[in-house]
């Protein structure tokens, strides 16, 4: 097994605080609202969000995958922090243990925030990631933060 590590940061005009609640404490609700081509649902079928909890996200007619299964690590309301694990999936194909994604949201200067992810990546045997593999998930994540800052922005009440 290895395990690789990525680390990446974005920059959004929606400070901290509003673009936690939205994209984690309200996320399961308000990302298949707005990006329903890539999410049909996300609920939780053990725990309801606490450390611990496991959720199922089935993913949209637009997506190559049916599904994954994620594992809520560490929810941190105070210093905007979220670290989960995506345990199960369709993508996996026996080549994933698990994938663990740890994000922070930062106060950045003109009242936005910096958002920095870490993904650490645990593989399966010999298995070695490609790099067009990791930019392609990257890309992904990238375009659905920046939805919600779309929406967001749209939606100055909202949250």
């Amino acid at each position: 097994m290895g395990v690789f590590t990525y680390e990446s940061q974005v920059v959004t005009a929606i400070p901290p605080a509003k673009m936690f609640k939205a994209c984690v404490l309200d996320g399961d609700n308000l990302i298949p609202k707005i990006l329903p081509q890539a999410f049909k649902s996300i609920e939780y079928i053990e725990g309801n969000g606490e450390p611990g909890s496991i959720k199922k996200v089935t993913f949209g007619e637009g997506s190559q995958f049916k599904y994954m299964k994620q594992k809520v690590e560490a929810v941190d309301k105070e210093n905007f922090v979220y670290i989960y694990s995506v345990i199960e999936g369709d993508a996996f194909m026996n080549k994933l243990e698990k994938i663990t994604y740890e994000t922070k949201l930062e106060a950045s200067p003109g009242g936005g925030s910096l958002c920095k992810t870490s993904s650490k990546y645990y593989t399966v045997g010999e298995f070695e990631l490609k790099e067009e593999g990791i930019k392609a998930g990257k890309e992904k994540a990238l375009g659905m933060f920046k939805a919600i800052e779309a929406y967001l922005l749209a939606n100055p009440d909202a949250y």
